[in-house]
Protein backbone atom coordinates (compact mmCIF):
# COMPACT_ATOMS: atom_id res chain seq x y z
CA UNK A 1 0.00 0.00 0.00
CA UNK A 2 1.16 3.16 -0.83
CA UNK A 3 1.87 6.02 1.75
CA UNK A 4 -0.71 8.60 2.07
CA UNK A 5 0.45 11.85 1.11
CA UNK A 6 -1.16 14.35 3.09
CA UNK A 7 -4.15 16.34 2.07
CA UNK A 8 -4.21 18.70 -1.55
CA UNK A 9 -3.86 21.41 -1.53
CA UNK A 10 -7.86 23.36 -2.72
CA UNK A 11 -5.66 24.24 -6.17
CA UNK A 12 -4.81 20.70 -6.73
CA UNK A 13 -8.17 19.54 -5.97
CA UNK A 14 -9.56 21.71 -8.56
CA UNK A 15 -6.95 20.71 -11.11
CA UNK A 16 -7.66 17.05 -10.57
CA UNK A 17 -11.18 17.44 -10.19
CA UNK A 18 -12.02 19.44 -13.43
CA UNK A 19 -8.90 19.81 -16.04
CA UNK A 20 -7.04 16.61 -15.54
CA UNK A 21 -10.28 14.60 -14.94
CA UNK A 22 -11.61 16.17 -18.51
CA UNK A 23 -8.83 15.05 -20.59
CA UNK A 24 -11.31 13.87 -22.78
CA UNK A 25 -11.81 13.82 -26.89
CA UNK A 26 -13.38 16.15 -29.05
CA UNK A 27 -16.04 14.06 -30.92
CA UNK A 28 -17.04 11.55 -28.01
CA UNK A 29 -17.23 15.16 -25.76
CA UNK A 30 -19.70 16.66 -27.81
CA UNK A 31 -22.96 15.34 -25.77
CA UNK A 32 -21.66 16.65 -23.16
CA UNK A 33 -21.79 20.12 -23.47
CA UNK A 34 -25.14 20.40 -21.56
CA UNK A 35 -22.66 20.48 -18.50
CA UNK A 36 -22.11 23.81 -19.16
CA UNK A 37 -25.04 25.25 -18.29
CA UNK A 38 -24.33 28.81 -18.76
CA UNK A 39 -21.65 28.59 -21.21
CA UNK A 40 -21.12 32.09 -23.16
CA UNK A 41 -21.99 31.67 -26.78
CA UNK A 42 -18.85 31.41 -29.06
CA UNK A 43 -17.97 34.11 -31.51
CA UNK A 44 -15.18 35.84 -33.40
CA UNK A 45 -13.06 38.40 -31.68
CA UNK A 46 -13.48 41.89 -32.42
CA UNK A 47 -11.10 44.12 -33.84
CA UNK A 48 -12.00 46.51 -31.32
CA UNK A 49 -11.75 43.85 -28.28
CA UNK A 50 -8.34 44.57 -26.81
CA UNK A 51 -5.58 42.37 -25.38
CA UNK A 52 -2.61 42.14 -23.49
CA UNK A 53 0.22 40.15 -23.98
CA UNK A 54 2.83 40.05 -21.13
CA UNK A 55 6.36 38.81 -20.94
CA UNK A 56 7.66 37.99 -17.64
CA UNK A 57 11.18 37.78 -16.97
CA UNK A 58 11.64 36.03 -13.55
CA UNK A 59 14.88 36.90 -11.67
CA UNK A 60 14.89 40.21 -12.97
CA UNK A 61 17.02 41.15 -15.82
CA UNK A 62 20.24 43.83 -15.26
CA UNK A 63 18.87 47.51 -16.79
CA UNK A 64 22.97 48.70 -17.14
CA UNK A 65 23.61 45.52 -19.67
CA UNK A 66 20.18 45.60 -21.86
CA UNK A 67 17.91 48.80 -21.79
CA UNK A 68 19.16 51.35 -19.52
CA UNK A 69 22.96 51.49 -20.30
CA UNK A 70 25.93 53.56 -18.73
CA UNK A 71 28.95 53.46 -21.05
CA UNK A 72 30.66 56.63 -19.12
CA UNK A 73 30.35 54.87 -15.49
CA UNK A 74 32.98 53.42 -14.14
CA UNK A 75 34.39 50.20 -15.20
CA UNK A 76 32.69 48.16 -12.15
CA UNK A 77 29.76 49.83 -12.94
CA UNK A 78 28.76 49.55 -16.79
CA UNK A 79 30.13 45.96 -17.50
CA UNK A 80 31.12 44.28 -20.46
CA UNK A 81 28.45 45.49 -23.19
CA UNK A 82 28.75 49.11 -25.16
CA UNK A 83 25.49 50.60 -27.04
CA UNK A 84 23.87 50.53 -30.22
CA UNK A 85 22.16 52.88 -32.11
CA UNK A 86 18.83 51.94 -32.86
CA UNK A 87 16.37 53.53 -36.13
CA UNK A 88 15.45 55.86 -33.64
CA UNK A 89 17.97 58.67 -32.87
CA UNK A 90 18.84 59.02 -29.26
CA UNK A 91 17.82 55.72 -28.33
CA UNK A 92 20.32 53.30 -27.75
CA UNK A 93 20.37 49.81 -26.56
CA UNK A 94 22.96 46.50 -25.85
CA UNK A 95 25.05 45.71 -28.45
CA UNK A 96 23.18 42.38 -28.02
CA UNK A 97 20.25 43.42 -29.03
CA UNK A 98 20.65 44.42 -33.19
CA UNK A 99 17.20 43.02 -33.80
CA UNK A 100 15.18 45.33 -31.43
CA UNK A 101 17.45 48.09 -32.64
CA UNK A 102 15.54 47.77 -35.75
CA UNK A 103 12.24 48.10 -34.15
CA UNK A 104 12.65 50.68 -32.23
CA UNK A 105 10.48 52.86 -33.35
CA UNK A 106 7.51 50.46 -32.49
CA UNK A 107 8.27 50.58 -28.63
CA UNK A 108 9.09 52.43 -25.73
CA UNK A 109 11.31 51.84 -22.89
CA UNK A 110 10.28 52.93 -19.59
CA UNK A 111 13.83 53.33 -16.91
CA UNK A 112 12.26 54.76 -14.08
CA UNK A 113 10.25 52.26 -12.46
CA UNK A 114 10.97 51.27 -8.87
CA UNK A 115 9.55 49.43 -5.85
CA UNK A 116 10.98 48.21 -1.80
CA UNK A 117 10.70 44.76 -2.61
CA UNK A 118 14.19 43.21 -2.73
CA UNK A 119 13.68 39.62 -2.20
CA UNK A 120 12.01 37.69 -5.51
CA UNK A 121 8.82 36.00 -3.52
CA UNK A 122 7.75 40.11 -2.48
CA UNK A 123 8.95 41.80 -5.65
CA UNK A 124 6.12 39.30 -7.80
CA UNK A 125 3.61 39.67 -4.97
CA UNK A 126 4.38 43.76 -5.10
CA UNK A 127 4.38 43.08 -8.87
CA UNK A 128 1.95 40.56 -9.97
CA UNK A 129 -0.66 42.02 -8.01
CA UNK A 130 0.04 45.91 -7.69
CA UNK A 131 -0.25 46.12 -4.47
CA UNK A 132 2.16 46.57 -1.35
CA UNK A 133 2.37 42.37 -0.13
CA UNK A 134 1.82 41.77 3.79
CA UNK A 135 5.21 39.85 3.92
CA UNK A 136 8.60 41.03 2.00
CA UNK A 137 9.05 37.34 1.25
CA UNK A 138 7.20 34.21 -0.33
CA UNK A 139 5.16 33.80 -3.02
CA UNK A 140 1.62 33.01 -1.97
CA UNK A 141 -0.24 36.35 -2.37
CA UNK A 142 -2.66 38.02 0.23
CA UNK A 143 -4.83 39.96 -2.73
CA UNK A 144 -5.32 38.99 -6.40
CA UNK A 145 -2.87 38.69 -9.06
CA UNK A 146 -3.29 40.96 -11.94
CA UNK A 147 -4.67 38.10 -14.01
CA UNK A 148 -7.98 36.61 -11.68
CA UNK A 149 -8.71 40.26 -11.79
CA UNK A 150 -8.80 40.54 -15.82
CA UNK A 151 -10.11 37.06 -15.66
CA UNK A 152 -13.25 38.65 -13.04
CA UNK A 153 -13.60 42.01 -14.85
CA UNK A 154 -13.68 40.26 -18.49
CA UNK A 155 -15.58 36.64 -17.52
CA UNK A 156 -19.12 38.33 -19.00
CA UNK A 157 -17.18 39.56 -22.37
CA UNK A 158 -15.55 36.38 -23.23
CA UNK A 159 -17.29 34.85 -26.05
CA UNK A 160 -14.29 33.10 -28.23
CA UNK A 161 -14.06 30.03 -26.18
CA UNK A 162 -10.86 30.50 -24.41
CA UNK A 163 -9.96 31.49 -21.22
CA UNK A 164 -9.98 34.83 -20.25
CA UNK A 165 -5.97 34.35 -18.97
CA UNK A 166 -3.24 31.81 -20.41
CA UNK A 167 0.33 31.47 -19.22
CA UNK A 168 3.03 29.52 -20.69
CA UNK A 169 5.65 28.59 -18.43
CA UNK A 170 8.07 25.58 -18.28
CA UNK A 171 7.63 22.15 -17.37
CA UNK A 172 7.95 22.07 -13.00
CA UNK A 173 6.85 25.63 -13.12
CA UNK A 174 3.04 25.52 -13.69
CA UNK A 175 2.11 25.62 -9.73
CA UNK A 176 0.30 28.84 -9.04
CA UNK A 177 2.41 30.40 -6.61
CA UNK A 178 5.44 29.97 -8.07
CA UNK A 179 4.80 33.66 -10.05
CA UNK A 180 2.71 34.63 -7.77
CA UNK A 181 -0.38 34.26 -9.54
CA UNK A 182 -2.63 32.93 -7.17
CA UNK A 183 -6.24 34.38 -6.66
CA UNK A 184 -6.44 35.53 -3.49
CA UNK A 185 -10.03 36.25 -2.53
CA UNK A 186 -11.28 35.79 -6.47
CA UNK A 187 -10.98 32.51 -6.08
CA UNK A 188 -9.88 29.43 -7.76
CA UNK A 189 -11.58 29.50 -11.07
CA UNK A 190 -10.23 33.01 -11.92
CA UNK A 191 -6.17 31.58 -11.97
CA UNK A 192 -4.43 31.17 -16.05
CA UNK A 193 -4.84 28.62 -17.96
CA UNK A 194 -1.02 27.04 -17.94
CA UNK A 195 0.45 25.99 -21.23
CA UNK A 196 3.07 23.64 -19.83
CA UNK A 197 6.14 22.52 -21.75
CA UNK A 198 8.97 24.05 -24.21
CA UNK A 199 6.81 24.93 -27.53
CA UNK A 200 9.70 24.24 -29.73
CA UNK A 201 9.75 20.83 -28.52
CA UNK A 202 9.34 18.39 -31.39
CA UNK A 203 6.60 16.72 -29.15
CA UNK A 204 4.92 19.55 -27.36
CA UNK A 205 1.66 19.18 -27.00
CA UNK A 206 -0.78 21.01 -24.72
CA UNK A 207 -2.23 19.16 -21.58
CA UNK A 208 -5.61 18.62 -20.94
CA UNK A 209 -6.69 19.57 -24.48
CA UNK A 210 -6.56 16.21 -26.34
CA UNK A 211 -8.66 12.53 -25.63
CA UNK A 212 -7.75 9.79 -23.47
CA UNK A 213 -10.32 6.49 -24.63
CA UNK A 214 -10.24 5.54 -21.37
CA UNK A 215 -11.83 8.90 -20.22
CA UNK A 216 -15.03 8.21 -21.85
CA UNK A 217 -16.78 5.97 -18.98
CA UNK A 218 -15.27 7.86 -16.05
CA UNK A 219 -16.87 11.26 -17.96
CA UNK A 220 -20.04 9.44 -17.92
CA UNK A 221 -19.64 8.68 -14.03
CA UNK A 222 -18.47 12.42 -13.63
CA UNK A 223 -21.83 13.46 -14.83
CA UNK A 224 -23.85 11.50 -12.52
CA UNK A 225 -22.09 12.68 -10.09
CA UNK A 226 -22.31 16.50 -10.58
CA UNK A 227 -26.48 15.99 -11.46
CA UNK A 228 -25.94 13.99 -7.78
CA UNK A 229 -23.51 14.91 -5.20
CA UNK A 230 -23.13 18.17 -6.21
CA UNK A 231 -26.41 18.96 -5.23
CA UNK A 232 -26.46 18.52 -2.28
CA UNK A 233 -22.36 19.74 -1.20
CA UNK A 234 -23.07 22.52 -3.17
CA UNK A 235 -26.01 24.05 -0.84
CA UNK A 236 -23.41 23.48 1.82
CA UNK A 237 -20.39 25.23 0.72
CA UNK A 238 -20.15 28.98 1.24
CA UNK A 239 -16.26 28.71 0.61
CA UNK A 240 -16.80 29.43 -3.04
CA UNK A 241 -14.76 25.61 -4.02
CA UNK A 242 -18.29 24.01 -6.11
CA UNK A 243 -18.54 27.23 -8.20
CA UNK A 244 -15.53 27.21 -8.92
CA UNK A 245 -15.35 23.33 -9.89
CA UNK A 246 -18.60 23.97 -12.22
CA UNK A 247 -16.54 27.26 -13.88
CA UNK A 248 -13.47 24.91 -14.41
CA UNK A 249 -15.93 22.41 -15.95
CA UNK A 250 -17.56 24.61 -18.04
CA UNK A 251 -14.34 26.17 -19.13
CA UNK A 252 -12.66 22.70 -19.85
CA UNK A 253 -16.03 21.51 -21.72
CA UNK A 254 -15.86 24.62 -23.95
CA UNK A 255 -12.22 24.16 -24.62
CA UNK A 256 -12.46 20.43 -25.47
CA UNK A 257 -15.44 20.79 -28.11
CA UNK A 258 -14.37 23.75 -30.18
CA UNK A 259 -12.48 23.34 -32.93
CA UNK A 260 -11.45 27.08 -33.13
CA UNK A 261 -9.70 26.74 -29.50
CA UNK A 262 -8.08 23.78 -30.57
CA UNK A 263 -6.35 25.64 -33.73
CA UNK A 264 -5.35 28.41 -31.79
CA UNK A 265 -3.15 26.74 -29.48
CA UNK A 266 -1.74 24.21 -32.57
CA UNK A 267 2.02 26.36 -33.55
CA UNK A 268 1.44 23.69 -37.05
CA UNK A 269 -0.80 26.04 -38.11
CA UNK A 270 2.13 28.19 -38.56
CA UNK A 271 4.64 28.09 -41.43
CA UNK A 272 8.28 27.20 -40.90
CA UNK A 273 9.59 30.49 -41.97
CA UNK A 274 7.39 32.20 -39.42
CA UNK A 275 8.53 29.60 -36.84
CA UNK A 276 12.02 30.25 -37.92
CA UNK A 277 11.63 33.92 -37.52
CA UNK A 278 10.68 34.13 -33.95
CA UNK A 279 13.28 31.47 -33.44
CA UNK A 280 13.64 27.86 -32.38
CA UNK A 281 13.77 28.15 -28.51
CA UNK A 282 11.06 28.23 -25.70
CA UNK A 283 11.52 32.16 -25.82
CA UNK A 284 10.50 32.47 -29.57
CA UNK A 285 7.88 29.97 -30.09
CA UNK A 286 6.03 31.23 -26.78
CA UNK A 287 6.04 34.24 -28.39
CA UNK A 288 4.01 32.71 -31.43
CA UNK A 289 2.19 31.15 -29.26
CA UNK A 290 0.77 34.41 -27.47
CA UNK A 291 0.29 36.26 -30.36
CA UNK A 292 -1.84 33.34 -31.76
CA UNK A 293 -3.83 33.27 -28.71
CA UNK A 294 -4.46 36.45 -28.36
CA UNK A 295 -5.41 36.86 -32.19
CA UNK A 296 -8.22 34.31 -31.64
CA UNK A 297 -9.82 36.21 -28.47
CA UNK A 298 -7.80 35.50 -25.61
CA UNK A 299 -7.53 38.81 -23.63
CA UNK A 300 -4.79 38.30 -21.35
CA UNK A 301 -1.87 36.01 -22.39
CA UNK A 302 1.23 36.02 -19.94
CA UNK A 303 4.58 33.73 -21.21
CA UNK A 304 7.24 33.11 -19.05
CA UNK A 305 10.81 33.15 -20.51
CA UNK A 306 13.49 31.36 -18.20
CA UNK A 307 15.42 29.08 -19.63
CA UNK A 308 15.57 29.49 -23.65
CA UNK A 309 16.57 26.07 -24.45
CA UNK A 310 15.16 23.70 -21.78
CA UNK A 311 15.95 20.66 -24.04
CA UNK A 312 19.47 21.14 -23.72
CA UNK A 313 22.13 21.67 -21.09
CA UNK A 314 22.79 24.89 -19.80
CA UNK A 315 26.23 25.98 -20.61
CA UNK A 316 28.90 26.73 -18.09
CA UNK A 317 28.77 30.25 -16.19
CA UNK A 318 25.01 30.38 -17.22
CA UNK A 319 22.00 30.17 -15.17
CA UNK A 320 18.61 29.04 -15.79
CA UNK A 321 16.69 32.26 -15.52
CA UNK A 322 17.19 36.27 -15.50
CA UNK A 323 18.76 35.70 -11.80
CA UNK A 324 22.40 36.85 -12.91
CA UNK A 325 24.01 36.75 -9.22
CA UNK A 326 27.81 35.93 -9.68
CA UNK A 327 27.48 32.67 -7.24
CA UNK A 328 24.45 31.73 -9.86
CA UNK A 329 26.52 32.80 -13.44
CA UNK A 330 29.39 34.77 -14.93
CA UNK A 331 26.20 37.78 -16.08
CA UNK A 332 27.87 38.70 -19.54
CA UNK A 333 28.75 34.86 -20.40
CA UNK A 334 25.04 34.11 -19.70
CA UNK A 335 23.87 37.32 -21.70
CA UNK A 336 25.87 36.31 -24.66
CA UNK A 337 24.09 32.74 -24.44
CA UNK A 338 20.71 34.33 -23.28
CA UNK A 339 20.48 37.30 -25.19
CA UNK A 340 20.12 36.40 -28.62
CA UNK A 341 17.32 34.12 -27.75
CA UNK A 342 15.80 37.22 -26.50
CA UNK A 343 16.29 39.51 -28.96
CA UNK A 344 14.92 37.76 -31.31
CA UNK A 345 12.07 36.88 -29.97
CA UNK A 346 11.30 40.37 -29.33
CA UNK A 347 11.86 42.06 -32.54
CA UNK A 348 9.54 39.04 -33.75
CA UNK A 349 6.74 39.54 -31.78
CA UNK A 350 6.75 43.88 -32.21
CA UNK A 351 7.26 42.94 -36.06
CA UNK A 352 4.21 40.46 -36.01
CA UNK A 353 2.11 42.56 -34.25
CA UNK A 354 1.65 45.16 -36.82
CA UNK A 355 2.44 43.38 -39.53
CA UNK A 356 -0.74 41.84 -39.05
CA UNK A 357 -2.62 45.00 -37.73
CA UNK A 358 -2.81 44.01 -34.36
CA UNK A 359 -0.90 46.75 -32.89
CA UNK A 360 -3.91 49.16 -32.00
CA UNK A 361 -5.52 46.09 -30.23
CA UNK A 362 -2.88 44.22 -28.50
CA UNK A 363 -0.51 45.62 -26.42
CA UNK A 364 2.79 44.40 -25.40
CA UNK A 365 4.92 44.07 -22.40
CA UNK A 366 7.80 42.82 -21.34
CA UNK A 367 9.76 42.98 -17.81
CA UNK A 368 10.60 41.19 -14.70
CA UNK A 369 10.35 41.79 -11.09
CA UNK A 370 13.10 44.70 -10.63
CA UNK A 371 16.25 45.01 -11.72
CA UNK A 372 20.02 44.44 -10.95
CA UNK A 373 22.72 45.97 -8.55
CA UNK A 374 24.37 48.73 -10.57
CA UNK A 375 28.03 48.25 -9.26
CA UNK A 376 29.29 43.94 -10.21
CA UNK A 377 30.25 41.74 -7.68
CA UNK A 378 32.47 39.24 -8.03
CA UNK A 379 32.36 36.22 -6.21
CA UNK A 380 33.14 32.25 -6.77
CA UNK A 381 30.74 30.62 -8.60
CA UNK A 382 28.84 27.58 -7.59
CA UNK A 383 29.59 25.58 -10.54
CA UNK A 384 32.97 27.13 -12.08
CA UNK A 385 34.28 27.25 -8.99
CA UNK A 386 36.34 30.56 -9.96
CA UNK A 387 35.73 34.39 -9.59
CA UNK A 388 33.11 35.94 -11.85
CA UNK A 389 30.70 38.89 -12.15
CA UNK A 390 27.37 39.18 -11.25
CA UNK A 391 24.65 41.30 -10.26
CA UNK A 392 22.89 41.05 -6.62
CA UNK A 393 18.65 42.34 -7.03
CA UNK A 394 17.64 46.06 -6.86
CA UNK A 395 14.24 47.18 -7.12
CA UNK A 396 15.49 50.85 -6.76
CA UNK A 397 15.84 51.18 -10.65
CA UNK A 398 14.29 48.90 -13.83
CA UNK A 399 13.46 48.62 -17.21
CA UNK A 400 10.69 47.85 -19.37
CA UNK A 401 9.15 47.89 -23.01
CA UNK A 402 5.88 48.29 -23.88
CA UNK A 403 4.70 47.63 -27.83
CA UNK A 404 1.76 48.37 -29.53
CA UNK A 405 -1.38 48.95 -27.93
CA UNK A 406 -2.16 51.90 -29.86
CA UNK A 407 0.10 53.85 -27.41
CA UNK A 408 3.17 56.28 -28.77
CA UNK A 409 5.90 54.28 -29.47
CA UNK A 410 9.87 55.82 -30.45
CA UNK A 411 10.09 57.07 -27.15
CA UNK A 412 12.27 56.69 -23.76
CA UNK A 413 10.35 57.51 -20.61
CA UNK A 414 11.74 58.45 -17.44
CA UNK A 415 15.47 58.07 -16.82
CA UNK A 416 18.14 57.14 -13.91
CA UNK A 417 21.36 58.57 -12.39
CA UNK A 418 24.58 58.36 -14.40
CA UNK A 419 24.99 54.25 -12.73
CA UNK A 420 21.45 53.61 -13.00
CA UNK A 421 20.88 53.34 -9.61
CA UNK A 422 17.52 55.30 -9.24
CA UNK A 423 15.35 57.39 -10.78
CA UNK A 424 15.85 61.09 -12.07
CA UNK A 425 12.94 61.74 -13.51
CA UNK A 426 9.03 60.30 -14.26
CA UNK A 427 9.77 58.22 -10.76
CA UNK A 428 7.11 55.61 -11.54
CA UNK A 429 6.00 52.37 -9.87
CA UNK A 430 4.45 49.02 -11.24
CA UNK A 431 1.18 50.23 -10.01
CA UNK A 432 1.70 53.17 -12.80
CA UNK A 433 1.93 50.20 -15.55
CA UNK A 434 -1.30 48.31 -14.64
CA UNK A 435 -3.39 51.34 -14.45
CA UNK A 436 -1.89 51.76 -18.03
CA UNK A 437 -3.18 47.88 -18.76
CA UNK A 438 -6.45 48.23 -17.34
CA UNK A 439 -7.09 51.44 -19.22
CA UNK A 440 -6.14 49.59 -22.17
CA UNK A 441 -8.76 46.75 -21.64
CA UNK A 442 -11.33 48.70 -20.77
CA UNK A 443 -11.22 47.90 -17.51
CA UNK A 444 -12.03 50.80 -14.65
CA UNK A 445 -9.00 50.45 -12.21
CA UNK A 446 -10.47 53.10 -9.74
CA UNK A 447 -13.72 50.93 -9.51
CA UNK A 448 -14.05 47.61 -6.64
CA UNK A 449 -14.25 44.13 -7.07
CA UNK A 450 -16.58 41.88 -4.98
CA UNK A 451 -14.66 39.33 -2.70
CA UNK A 452 -15.83 35.45 -1.97
CA UNK A 453 -17.65 37.65 1.05
CA UNK A 454 -19.63 40.42 -1.08
CA UNK A 455 -16.79 42.62 0.31
CA UNK A 456 -16.02 45.30 -2.20
CA UNK A 457 -12.07 45.56 -2.66
CA UNK A 458 -10.26 48.07 -4.86
CA UNK A 459 -8.93 46.77 -8.71
CA UNK A 460 -6.19 49.11 -8.14
CA UNK A 461 -5.28 50.72 -4.44
CA UNK A 462 -3.41 53.55 -6.18
CA UNK A 463 -1.48 54.63 -9.83
CA UNK A 464 -2.20 56.30 -12.63
CA UNK A 465 -2.00 55.23 -16.35
CA UNK A 466 1.61 56.41 -18.08
CA UNK A 467 0.66 59.40 -19.79
CA UNK A 468 3.75 59.81 -22.55
CA UNK A 469 2.63 56.17 -23.54
CA UNK A 470 -0.93 56.77 -24.08
CA UNK A 471 -2.41 57.80 -27.63
CA UNK A 472 -2.26 61.46 -28.56
CA UNK A 473 -5.75 61.31 -29.23
CA UNK A 474 -7.01 59.77 -25.46
CA UNK A 475 -8.36 56.97 -27.32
Amino acid sequence: MKPCSGPLSRRSFLELGSLSALGLGLSDFLRLRSLAESGAPLGIPNSQDKAVIFVWLPGGPSQLDTYDMKPDAPAEFRGDFRPIRTNVPGIDICELFPRQAKVADRFTLVRSVCHDFSDHGGAHKRFMTGRIPATPTEFVNDAPAVTSIVSRALESRQKSGLPACIAGVDDGRSHIDVFSLGPSYLGSSHTPFMVVGDPSAPNFKVQNLSLTPDMVTRMEDRSHLLSGMDRLRRDLDGSGLMEAMDQFSQRAVTMLTHAGVQKAFDLQQETPATRERYGWNAYGQRGLLARRLVEAGCPFVTMVWENPFPSKPIPAGCTYNWDSHAVNCHIFEDSKWRFPAYDQAVAALIEDLYDRGLDQRVLLVVTGEFGRTPRLERVKGSQTGVLQPGRDHWPQAMSLLVSGGGMRTGQIVGATNARAEYPTERLLSPNDLWATVYRHLGIDASESILDLGGRPMPILPFGKPIEELLPKSGV
